[in-house]
């Protein structure tokens, strides 16, 4: 019975890690896009 609780927090740690490095690349992709856009409305609002 320990084995089976060993395995299920082994796989809780693992979905942790998991999800974890799913929230930094939703991060990283989310500040270069709003950087792209800030470039954007730079440039948008330079030509006005």
């Amino acid at each position: 019975m320990v084995r089976f609780q060993r395995q299920d927090g082994q796989a809780l740690a693992e979905y942790g890690l998991l999800l974890a490095l799913i929230a930094v690349v939703c991060i990283l992709a989310l500040t270069a896009l709003g950087l792209a856009i800030a470039g954007t409305l730079s440039k948008l609002t330079g030509k006005l």
